[in-house]
């Protein structure tokens, strides 16, 4: 059973109904609990939900600051420009507007494909702006000298775009932020979606736009992190620039997919069916949770260690990349046992020294009365070094204090080694803002982080499934770039098992096989 963690804070529940911006659940502007009035974004959002142009949220939220996927994008403007569903390939929801929208000839086949792939991603600058050009002003355009000039970050444009965006700037329907950068292959919020597809309507019919401001999100909110995603083969080793992970090219790269439970109860879904199924849903990457205490690998090494080591081979196979996690927990204090966790690094660390798929995740929660100064340092500096003097370059997942929560007493003593990260911790019914600030103060400091687990549950388990807050989460750290692994790839009847009891491990999964949590986090793999 995984024991967990004193709470930080309580998060109220809400709906545990997903309803993406245009599906059937409309409410008017006025009672969105999160639009304040006088808001730059507050004009545009009312004309367009009173219209029925927009949709919110069945809990009374329009989420005005969460990045808005291409689906979502190109439903709402369709709505706008007048453009009516047609007969689609896909059974996305909003798959009639898209075909409708290329058919139309508002963007090309490999940029949002009808098969449905990119629906659910993040939208671009640069795409969102072709796409309102080409539905309220195709023949606008933009003198090259005069409105490049205004975009300093113009060079990182694609050359396809150059036309709609220019011709944006010159019609004022695209103005940048504060310094002059458009981010064209940064993502939009909710927001800045709206404000841009309203003001290029109404200046289409002759009307003054319905902001005039510049369309800039809210400061609190940083640019999103455009990352790479797929597995080994794609990005080689791993490193880390600043706080980011990124591959073997320098680019930022995301990595999302399960932890297992226990090896020790529940090693028969560390399999390699089980870790096939995760990665034919989209996970590039799996965490074995060894745990050291609780009859794991301290009492009996030989045959949790063969565990491991098979679990790791069945990731590689699938052209994963693999967390190999010293779990501790009950023993809380990482010193106890440093010995047997340099003995058990060394034999990892030399046996797949040459493989740029495997992670090293040294402590898992250290908990109780132990010190980052004290404790856990020195016991991360000494298992770094023994990792180290194996496999010079992989990459190695540190945790903290208070269950692996302590992220900024870390940071303001940190460690002084290349491609180390630090771990945070999360249950979407337990923790909120305050852990999501933290991530933000070490992020800002350029400390990278890793969350090697999170549920959909509460801490201990139960309760939920918390749909919302963990929405609410994984749409922070994609914002940010942030990898993470989910609590847990079992059947285990708790609310924070993506399995139903009594699933088979030994054969594909069925979506009747996945349990709430299994559904919602097996379909955020890709985003």
């Amino acid at each position: 059973m995984k024991r967990f963690k004193q709470t930080l804070r309580l998060s109220i529940p809400l709906s545990l109904i997903i309803v993406l911006c245009c599906a059937l659940f409309t409410l008017p502007a006025a009672a969105f609990s999160d639009v304040a009035p006088g808001s730059w974004y507050e004009k545009a959002v009312t004309q367009m939900t009173d219209s029925g142009q927009l949709s919110g949220y069945p809990d009374g939220t329009f989420r005005p600051n969460q990045t808005i996927s291409t689906a979502e994008f190109v439903a709402i403007t369709a709505r706008r420009a007048g453009l009516s569903p047609v007969s689609a390939e896909s059974a996305h929801w909003a798959a009639g507007y898209t075909q409708a929208a290329l058919q139309t000839g508002w963007y090309d086949w490999d940029e949002i494909p009808p098969t449905g792939e990119k629906f659910n991603q993040p939208i671009t600058r640069q795409l969102a702006v072709k796409i309102i050009m080409k539905a309220f002003m195709p023949d606008a355009r933009g003198d090259f000298n005069k409105e490049s000039s205004k975009i300093s970050d113009f060079s990182q444009l694609d050359g396809r775009y150059y036309e709609a965006v220019l011709a944006a700037y010159s019609k004022g329907i695209v103005t940048g932020d504060s310094s002059g950068t458009f981010r064209p292959k940064s993502g939009l919020s909710r927001a800045e979606a709206c404000v841009l597809i309203q003001r290029a309507g109404e200046f289409s019919q002759g009307q003054m736009p319905v902001q005039p401001e510049p369309v800039v999100s809210d400061p609190a909110v940083p640019p999103r992190t455009e990352t790479i995603q797929g597995g080994v083969s794609k990005n080689g080793w791993l490193k880390v620039v600043g706080a980011s992970l990124c591959n073997d090219q320098g680019q930022p790269v995301v990595l999302r997919g399960m932890s297992s439970h226990g090896l020790q109860w529940y090693g028969q879904f560390a399999s390699s069916q089980a870790i096939k199924n995760t990665a034919d849903y989209g996970a590039n990457l799996f965490r074995i949770a060894m745990y050291t205490d609780e009859d794991g690998y301290l009492s009996n090494p030989d045959k949790i260690r063969q565990q491991a080591i098979s679990a790791i081979d069945a990731a590689v196979s699938n052209d994963m990349y693999v967390i190999i996690d010293w779990h501790i927990l009950s023993d809380g204090n990482p010193m106890f046992h440093v010995s047997e966790s340099e003995a058990f690094f060394t034999d990892i660390a030399q046996r797949y020294k040459d493989n740029p798929a495997v992670l090293y995740e040294i402590c898992n929660e250290p908990n109780g009365n132990v010190s980052w100064q004290n404790d856990i340092k020195p016991y991360a500096q000494r298992i770094i070094n023994t990792i180290r003097s194996q496999s010079p370059k992989s990459i190695i997942l540190v945790g903290s204090g208070t269950w692996s929560q302590d992220i900024h007493i870390a940071a303001a003593d940190p460690l002084q080694y290349e491609n180390i990260m630090y771990t945070l911790h999360f249950y979407a019914g337990t923790h909120g803002n305050e852990l999501r600030n933290r991530i933000d103060q070490v992020m800002a400091q350029g400390f990278p982080v890793f969350v090697s687990e999170w549920g959909t549950s509460r801490a201990d388990g139960s309760g939920g499934v918390f749909i919302n807050e963990s929405c609410q989460w994984l749409d922070f750290l994609n914002q940010r770039g942030i990898s993470w692994t989910n609590w847990s790839l079992c059947d285990k009847n708790e609310t924070s098992a993506a399995l139903r009891p009594g699933t088979s491990p030994a054969k594909p999964w069925t979506q009747a096989e996945l349990t709430e949590s299994g559904k919602f986090v097996f379909s955020r793999f890709n985003g």
